[in-house]
């Protein structure tokens, strides 16, 4: 079992204010690059009053191109604590069965409180394609893709108590105030293992929905589309914008504005679904 915590920042309060008001905690997973989609979504959430803790893995991104950024976890806590969050940092590898129930222990131990909002975006993303993909890639993808996202998922179910919000009379609306998130894609051809896991991903998230609900928790998946976080090369990302009706590639900031509404009360109604936030990619 490889898991560990770093100290955060604490972000700065004013002793004349008054003791200020809880704010819900949101576990996000895969912030391991201060340019990544999960730094995004958690930038926006402790803009939106939500304390983070999030998870990272070092060695993933030393064996990928781009390479370990060095100090990013630290960056990105002192970042989100400027914001108004606690934050806690865990690196944790998610290929370890054990590691789901680790980390929420972590995380509700120092940010003193349940988690309230899971959003998966990790991933282990190598391309290879129906002949060339070996066994060993083939279950690493689905450990980390869809194991450790379905382990994760029941983790949050088994731990959460947030109140349902239906009357006694039972004339009021159910109010759902758990959200699950969880990131996906449609990329399969030349990229089989993590394309196949991330569908076996979607359909963990639906079935919690539906499985979860009587908790009060809803349970999306959402498809970024193209957004080029330092992994496309020149060919591609020219292919992709002309791809796309917008004529530009997704940014983090566009999925983490939507992440950001599903789990806003306002964003309650919505559950269930796959959405699409790729600016008109796939029409």
């Amino acid at each position: 079992m490889t898991i560990s915590a770093h100290p955060s920042p604490s972000p700065s309060s004013s002793p004349s204010s008054g003791p200020a008001p809880a704010r819900p905690i949101a576990l996000i997973t895969g912030v391991g690059r201060s340019i990544g989609i999960g730094a995004g979504i958690a930038r926006r959430l402790a803009a939106s009053g939500w304390d983070i803790a999030f998870t990272y893995w070092t060695p993933y991104d030393r064996r990928m191109e781009w390479g370990v950024e060095a100090g990013a976890a630290e960056a990105i806590a002192k970042e989100l604590a400027e914001a108004g969050a606690r934050t806690a940092a865990i690196e944790a590898d998610l290929t370890d069965p054990d590691a789901p129930a680790r980390i929420f222990d972590e995380a509700e131990q120092r940010l003193g409180g349940p988690v309230t909002a899971l959003v998966l975006s990790h991933a282990e993303s190598v391309d290879s394609g129906l002949l060339d993909t070996t066994v060993e890639a083939f279950d690493r993808h689905f450990a980390v893709n869809s194991r450790a996202s379905w382990l994760l998922i029941r983790e949050y179910g088994l731990r959460f108590r947030g109140a349902p919000g239906s009357t006694a009379a039972g004339t009021e609306p159910r109010t759902a105030t758990g959200r699950i998130v969880a990131l996906t894609s449609d990329h399969t051809v030349g990229n089989l293992p993590y394309g196949a896991s991330k569908g076996a991903l979607d359909r963990i998230t639906l079935a919690a929905a539906h499985e979860l609900a009587h908790l009060g928790v809803t349970a999306n998946v959402v498809n970024p589309g193209p957004v080029d976080t330092g992994w496309m090369t020149d060919d591609l990302r020219e292919s992709l914008i002309r791809g796309t009706p917008l004529g530009r590639l997704g940014t983090p900031r566009d999925t983490a504005h939507l992440v950001d509404f599903l789990c806003s009360p306002e964003g309650q109604w919505v559950n269930g679904q796959l959405l699409k936030s790729n600016g008109g990619a796939a029409a």
